[in-house]
């Protein structure tokens, strides 16, 4: 068992307690994280300021995650009350921004705010690519082209061979998470080829887990969403390994 920070345990926490920062604006991280939950396991969700605001354009997108950038640290402030053991980081086109360098300066950020480790989306989507023997993928994302070019340049980066990236260009923060199933499984299949043998799916309002799951059995080869590398990634960095059926391999057998 695991003790909290407050040395007792938890009722429900008594294994681990995953503080996880979200935008107001996403409604994907909370349920996909439920149904993943494992006993002894619970999450404490603090929302940031993010407006609905409209999406047209590279430069709308940009200023969508200047706002992210700067109430990262509110959000974390929010949380530290309730003494989580770690803290997973709910929103990633941040933390793919300025590359891995970028990444390491957000992670070493927040961490030393809270007091714990930290989980980021790219960090979480480079150890489970790593961890499946990933080395040419294709990457779906909601975003537009701006964002894009910088998760390709992310992952180019980490070592990987980025053959294919695919952007839904969502029009606001909350049209991500109305990305049907239809979409999303139409845009994997025309992405996929012999040249890529891993897919992997980033922006946390994509509603994926599931779909990931059910695509990696049909394709024969990875597709990790990011929320399940997310959650993946927490409950392994702290000693953690149960089996969670219904999301894919890597929470099942890795």
């Amino acid at each position: 068992m695991e003790a909290g920070k407050g040395g007792d345990l938890d009722v429900l926490g008594w294994r681990l307690k995953l503080g996880v920062i979200v935008p107001a604006t996403n409604t994907i991280v909370e349920p996909e994280f439920h149904a993943m939950a494992v006993p002894g396991v619970t999450t404490h969700t603090g929302r940031f300021p993010l407006q609905n605001v409209s999406i047209s354009s590279d430069a709308d997108f940009a200023r969508m995650v200047e706002v992210i950038h700067t109430n990262l640290d509110v959000a974390i402030d929010g949380l530290v009350p309730c003494a989580p053991d770690h803290i997973i980081v709910g929103v990633s086109a941040e933390t793919f921004w300025d590359g891995t360098d970028g990444a390491a300066t957000i992670r070493s950020r927040l961490s030393q705010t809270s007091g714990v480790s930290v989980s980021l989306g790219s960090d979480a989507a480079r150890v489970a690519l790593e961890t499946v023997g990933a080395r040419q993928i294709g990457v779906l994302t909601p975003y537009w082209p701006v964002a894009d070019e910088r998760v390709r340049r992310y992952f180019s980066e980490c070592g990987f061979t980025v053959q294919r990236v695919t952007g839904l260009k969502a029009t606001s923060p909350v049209n991500i998470a109305e990305q049907s199933i239809e979409t999303m499984t139409r845009a994997v299949y025309e992405m996929d080829g012999d040249d890529i043998d891993t897919i992997i799916q980033v922006g946390t309002n994509l509603a994926m887990a599931r779909l990931a799951g059910e695509l990696e059995q049909a394709l024969g080869k990875p597709v990790i969403a990011i929320n399940t590398a997310l959650y993946w990634h927490a409950l392994r960095q702290n000693g953690i390994t149960d089996s969670i059926a219904g999301f894919g391999r890597l929470l099942k057998e890795l």
